[in-house]
């Protein structure tokens, strides 16, 4: 009781996590179990694959030669520089360029070490070029140069000892020169060795750097562990050497160079002061700060020539009114220029009061009156006395205007010599002012060099190194490479993704139907049904053909149940009385399938079966009747009476109709007209009638029988059937005009997802096997009834086994 509760526990969670598989991917997009299928699909090829490479791997890790590692640790720890002046002086500038200075010169440092020089002045120092293991080496190298001596540091010592079976004669012929090495020199024999050595330190340095804490570790690998453990600690010892003897040469080179330099600089600041004295003394310069004495001068001249100018345009202007006696008194008493001579001005006024006087008596008396005749009397007087008041005046006029203009002239001569000589002084200035410029900058380079030069020698700290030991390398007891279990891991697990990927790519070119899902969208024809993949043993007493007889409680049988029920559901307007079943070629279960339904549809109605195979009869010998018992072709023929031939299958409930005799023209017989006769005959005695046909992409019966059918059954086996081909052959049945029920997807795997969701009674499927009847290949071909062969093996992709019955008839 507990077993089958746990049989039936497996069977619900199957089910279960194929239709949530099935609901996901309609939901996203995406099965997992589908992937997942086919992960186990292939996973015998995968794990041997995997198990394979493991395999290999072990035994080529085990002829790995094993490198050790030593490593020495080294503190990078600079001494600071005094150039920042004390810690209280420094600013954060300051300490952020001391730690970026500190980072740079961390990582100048491992470049150092990585650098050719620093190997060749190792080599030199401790002489390793004539060490034995560089030695060795450089033999090596020299007798296979260049990628050769590579493709040795990874070869086992039992793949190099294979040199000694090849034949002398074969070796002289293929590789002379390494039988007969050029003989060398003894410098360029140490030369070899000083390279092969060089280029061994640089291959066998490692350096761990810890930006963090600025700690290195300093190692190096060999196949020899003490050698190792020696190689790390005489490099963490010269390196810290050649720290020091580097700094000490820089220095000693910085303080020759600013020696030299400051020599220099002193030699500039004397000619530079001695040049200045040399130009003031030639041209007798004082200190012009604060103005020159000539330029004073010259603006002092410049001034009193400005007011003589204007001077001598007022005497000018005023000398011209005087002269210009047709200038009216009115005018003239308007004349600025004459203000300045009052006995002008008073005549002037007197003589225009006058003249006022004697407009106003005009108005009043005639021109012979006394007042008018006394009026212009006193005017004439006063004329008189203007006129030689503005001759007296216009001679000093004259000669002060005549002064002015000389004055005018001396003026300008003497301010014309003065700025002559100004701008001659003011080129001396900018010469001079050049010069104590140069002077000046001569002496504040060579300020600053002194200053320099006195920081380099008080701050300067060249004997402390910018590294220093704290951990020895010791002699390592384990070797740090190969890591054995870790590289078979690797490597096995690249063998299983590999595997995993060469599976998808395999299915991703499988071009055949794999799953109930794929018949609808890639064939565009529902589904009918799908049966599991039998496995039946050999020599087992059950047959596929009989599975729905012998194991009626099975998977297998409930499966045929649904193909019966969608026959049924299909045809209930419209009985389809008779049925055609076919598939693409041989092998894909279609009689299988042909007596199982049959059988199924005998329990609900009298059923006939009939094998309208003509070319490979097989329903016969299943019912326990002879190839050659009487079946349709002696009733198309007339040979025969149709009840003859009609035999009842007492345990299916059904009819059958054997082939018969195999004609030589199947064709013929299935399209003349008795064979259409049979069909109407036995329609009106049977419920049912099944129709075993062949393969339709071999030959072209199918088409024949489907005219008279009234429904087809298309057979697809999984894996096998390529799916561009069952379509091309279901669209040709469909030009027939004959409705096709669906397809029956036969041979589904058990670790399919679809599989899982039709698994509803059994733990497991039945099987069958043995698809010998047309061949296991797709595309065994048929041959004529007539043709016979020499009997012999049978390959299942020979013509000679397309000729040969199967083993059981399954096609």
């Amino acid at each position: 009781m507990n077993k089958h509760a746990a049989i039936n526990n497996d069977q619900l969670l199957s089910s279960l996590l194929g239709e949530m598989s099935a609901g996901q991917a309609e939901k996203n997009g995406f099965d997992v179990l589908a992937y997942l299928q086919v992960v186990l699909k292939y996973k015998w090829g995968i794990l041997s694959l995997a198990l394979l490479v493991a395999l290999l791997s072990t035994i080529y890790v085990s002829t790995l030669v094993p490198l050790y590692q030593a490593e020495t640790s080294l503190l990078f720890d600079p001494p600071s520089a005094s150039n920042y002046g004390t810690v209280r002086d420094q600013t954060a500038m300051d300490v952020y360029s001391s730690y970026s200075r500190n980072f740079r010169l961390f990582k100048a440092q491992q470049e150092i070490m990585r650098s050719r020089k620093f190997a060749a002045e190792m080599v030199d120092r401790y002489k390793l070029w004539s060490h034995p293991y560089f030695v060795a080496q450089a033999d090596a190298s020299a007798i296979e140069p260049g990628w050769k001596t590579e493709v040795r540091k990874w070869l086992p010592p039992w793949a190099l000892d294979l040199k000694q079976w090849v034949p002398e004669w074969l070796l002289e012929l293929t590789r002379p020169e390494f039988l007969s090495p050029p003989q060398l020199s003894d410098a360029q024999l140490k030369a070899r060795y000083r390279d092969a050595a060089m280029a061994a330190v640089r291959d066998g340095l490692t350096i761990d750097a810890n930006e963090e804490i600025m700690l290195i570790k300093l190692g190096f690998v060999s196949r020899d562990p003490e050698f190792a453990a020696d190689m790390a600690n005489k490099l963490a010892d010269y390196y810290i050497r050649h720290d020091l003897e580097s700094r000490m040469e820089s220095f000693a080179e910085a303080t020759s160079w600013l020696t030299e330099r400051t020599a220099e600089l002193r030699e500039n600041v004397v000619k530079s002061d001695q040049e200045l004295q040399q130009f003031r003394e030639q041209e007798n310069l004082v200190s012009l700060e604060g103005g020159s004495i000539l330029g004073r001068e010259a603006e002092d001249v410049f001034q009193r020539l400005t007011e003589a100018r204007q001077k001598t345009q007022s005497l000018s202007l005023a000398h011209d009114r005087l002269n210009n006696s047709s200038s009216s008194l009115s005018l003239l008493a308007g004349s600025p220029e004459l203000i300045k001579y009052p006995s002008v001005t008073e005549a002037l006024a007197a003589t225009l009061d006058a003249e006022k006087n004697i407009d106003q008596l005009a108005r009043v008396y005639g021109p012979k009156h006394p007042k008018m005749i006394e009026a212009r009397s006193g005017y004439d007087r006063l004329k008189e006395k203007l006129a030689a008041e503005q001759a007296l005046v216009k001679l000093g006029v004259s000669a002060d205007l005549a002064a002015a203009r000389a004055e005018v002239e001396r003026l300008s001569a003497k301010f014309d010599l003065l700025k002559d000589e100004v701008q001659e002084t003011d080129k001396k200035k900018f010469q001079l002012e050049a010069l104590e410029r140069n002077q000046q900058t001569d002496q504040e380079l060579y300020d600053l060099f002194v200053t320099r030069f006195k920081e380099l020698n008080i701050g300067s700290d060249v004997s402390s190194p910018n590294a220093k030991i704290i951990d020895d390398a010791q002699v390592p007891a384990a070797p740090y490479w190969p890591d054995k279990p870790r590289l078979v891991m690797i490597y096995t697990v690249v063998a299983l993704f590999l595997g995993v990927v060469l599976a998808f790519l395999r299915e991703y070119l499988d071009k055949t139907i794999k799953s109930p899902e794929e018949v609808e969208e890639k064939l565009g024809v529902p589904l009918l049904g799908g049966l599991a993949q039998l496995d039946i043993e050999p020599g087992n007493e059950n047959s596929a053909e009989r599975m729905f007889i012998d194991k009626n409680k099975s998977l297998f049988a409930e499966s045929i149940r649904t193909i019966r029920t969608g026959i049924m559901l299909s045809g209930l307007d419209d009985p389809h009385k008779i049925l055609a079943i076919t598939s693409t070629v041989p092998g894909e279960g279609k009689t299988t399938v042909s007596m199982n339904i049959a059988c199924a549809l005998g329990q609900l109605g009298k059923v006939l079966l009939i094998d309208a195979d003509m070319r490979r009869a097989a329903l016969g010998p299943h019912f326990g009747f002879a190839r050659n018992t009487p079946g349709l072709a002696d009733v198309a023929a007339g040979i025969k009476q149709l009840d003859e031939c009609i035999h009842h299958f007492e345990e299916g409930n059904i009819d059958l109709l054997p082939a018969g005799t195999i004609p030589p023209n199947p064709q013929e017989l299935l399209s003349s007209s008795r064979f259409e006769e049979i069909l109407r005959e036995v329609s009106g005695r049977y419920d049912r009638i099944v129709i075993d046909t062949a393969p339709t992409h071999l030959v072209s019966d199918p088409m024949l029988v489907a005219r008279w059918a009234s429904a087809l059954i298309y057979v697809v086996r999984a894996e096998t059937t390529y799916y561009q081909l069952a379509r091309e052959q279901l669209r040709a049945l469909e030009k027939v005009g004959k409705p096709i029920l669906g397809v029956v997807l036969n041979g589904v795997s058990e670790h399919s997802t679809s599989h899982r969701r039709y698994r509803r009674y059994g733990r497991k499927g039945y099987g069958y096997g043995g698809y010998d009847g047309y061949g296991m290949h797709p595309y065994a071909g048929y041959v004529e009834a007539d043709q016979t062969k020499t009997p012999g093996r049978r390959w299942p992709w020979s013509r000679r086994a397309a000729e040969a019955p199967g083993q059981d008839g399954q096609q």
